[in-house]
């Protein structure tokens, strides 16, 4: 196995791009790929049309022990060069959605996926697929690799290995806690997982009133006391999800109340003020409908007096819906769980890492990208943004 550099495990956005860069510079890699193609979660991204990155990236769109462990890499490959290598290479152009987000024009995650093989193609990188890793061990100068393949088992030598393989979300992509098994038996510090980006559950009392309003979208301001995030929330027959959840899910801890201000773009202490200055005719409930749905009027008259007209409101029962819509509690229960997660939080401690290469500190040749690291980015391209950083810096020092 010496006519090889270093062995890749995983092909997903980290080992394929780690692969290419260390194809650009002559050097000879093999991906060792457990699906039976690459790509597998690149090709679902952003139900498959894949926001490849995001153009406001920056270390505060991360959550870490140490977010600033980001800037060495980022120095390296920005988002300048997503954008660029994707152009260049994929003839990918890229359209801006919502909040910097960046999708090919063509809307097909598969483009992006057959820029990575046409260039392992051109540079003259292998990959298996099909193939297992059991076990990496430090032998000598190096490490054995431990495949199943084919139905046998065969050890690989070589003198650097990559950690690509992911995290925990969507096990049915072929998703294992390798990289941390492996980091942990290796004594490396693994900061604590847990699903991130992922819907939240409501049990108990509140659970039938969240389900009566399952379909049901409202655009918020969902926030605690270390984060604030405005997009749309969506009710489900479980709980909520939707882009502003999945974000706050990743700074929420089981047992953690948030709020979420249903009208965010409006002060319902002013709107009060209007409907009185117009005779205050209308019902609370009136007054709201030219904000919500009747549905979501009619559940949130569980809380409010919304048969009251304004004109009749007392300060009190002003208070109360102004309070109500502007500060709503939330307790979740817990969360859906790794296979609707998006991605995972924690991982390989920055701190074992050094921060140009990712190469371990303790065991030389062993580097550890993506999502196995302790960085997890925000919805809307981010993490993938780090997964090309991460594979482009470990190339280099391959």
């Amino acid at each position: 196995m010496n006519n090889y550099d270093a062995i890749i495990i995983g092909a997903g956005a980290c080992g394929l791009m780690c692969a290419v860069q260390a194809g650009f510079l002559g050097k000879k890699t093999l991906v060792l790929e457990r699906n039976d193609k690459p790509g597998a979660k690149i090709l679902i991204s952003g139900g498959g049309r894949c926001n490849y990155t995001n153009l406001y990236t920056s270390t505060d769109n991360f959550v870490s022990e140490n977010p600033k462990f980001l800037n060495a890499v980022f120095a390296q490959w920005s988002v300048d060069d997503t954008i660029a290598f994707f152009e260049n290479f994929g003839q990918i152009t890229g359209q801006e959605k919502t909040l910097g987000q960046l999708f090919p024009v063509s809307n097909k995650a598969k483009d992006i996926v057959a820029t990575f093989t046409q260039l392992m193609y051109d540079t003259g990188q292998d990959i298996w697929l099909n193939t297992l890793v059991k076990d990496v061990n430090p032998n000598g100068e190096g490490y054995r690799v431990t495949i199943e393949r084919n139905g046998k088992t065969e050890d690989l030598l070589t003198s650097k290995v990559v950690f690509a393989s992911g995290g925990l979300p969507v096990a049915k992509l072929g998703a294992t806690d390798f990289a941390l098994r492996t980091a942990r038996r290796l004594g490396l510090e693994i900061v604590p997982t847990a699903p991130a980006l992922v819907p939240l559950t409501i049990t108990g009392k509140d659970a039938e009133w969240y389900a009566s309003l399952s379909g049901n979208s409202v655009y918020a301001r969902v926030y605690n006391d270390k984060i604030s995030f405005e997009e749309n929330i969506l009710f489900t027959h479980w709980g909520l999800s939707g882009p502003a959840i999945l974000q706050i899910s990743s700074y929420w801890q089981p047992g953690e109340s948030f709020t979420m201000d249903l009208l965010p773009r409006f002060k319902l202490q002013d709107l009060i003020a209007e409907e009185r200055n117009f005779g205050g005719k209308r019902t609370v409930g009136q007054m709201l409908q030219s904000h919500f749905t009747k549905k979501m009027v009619d559940a949130l008259a569980r809380f409010l007096p919304v048969d009251i007209k304004i004109a009749s409101l007392s300060k009190a029962d002003a208070k109360l819906v102004v309070e109500t819509i502007h500060q709503f509690k939330v307790k979740a229960a817990g969360d859906k769980g790794y296979d609707k997660a998006e991605v995972m939080r924690g991982g390989v401690s920055t701190t074992e890492l050094k921060a140009k290469t990712l190469e371990s500190k303790k065991y030389p040749g062993l580097y550890f990208g993506g999502e196995a690291v302790d960085v997890t980015g925000w919805l809307g391209g981010y993490n993938f943004q780090w997964a090309w950083a991460a594979g482009y810096a470990i190339a280099q020092d391959l």
